[in-house]
């Protein structure tokens, strides 16, 4: 998960744009965090809800977190935020 307070704030941030349907402000955040495993995470799911699986699959390669295709977007960001704390 992220390391720093900062970090974790802004993608927390994210998270809360994604759920609310504000796909670009939250991609802009976590586009700029390619380098922590959680931002990839929620890049993935980023993807997911745009329906790029392609780009999804990559990013969720990058997160270290396998793709629940399964899993609805919604419960995933919900599960990541839980987790961020």
């Amino acid at each position: 998960m992220a390391a720093d307070g900062g970090l974790r704030q802004q993608l927390l941030s994210a998270i809360e744009l994604a759920l609310a349907g504000d796909w670009d402000a939250a991609h802009a955040i976590v586009q700029r965090h390619e380098h922590d495993a959680t931002a990839c995470w929620i890049h993935a799911v980023l993807h997911r809800i745009e329906g790029d699986e392609a780009n999804a699959r990559y990013w969720y390669r990058r997160s270290t977190t396998s793709l629940d295709a399964a899993r609805d977007p919604a419960e995933e960001l919900a599960a990541i935020r839980t987790g961020l704390g």
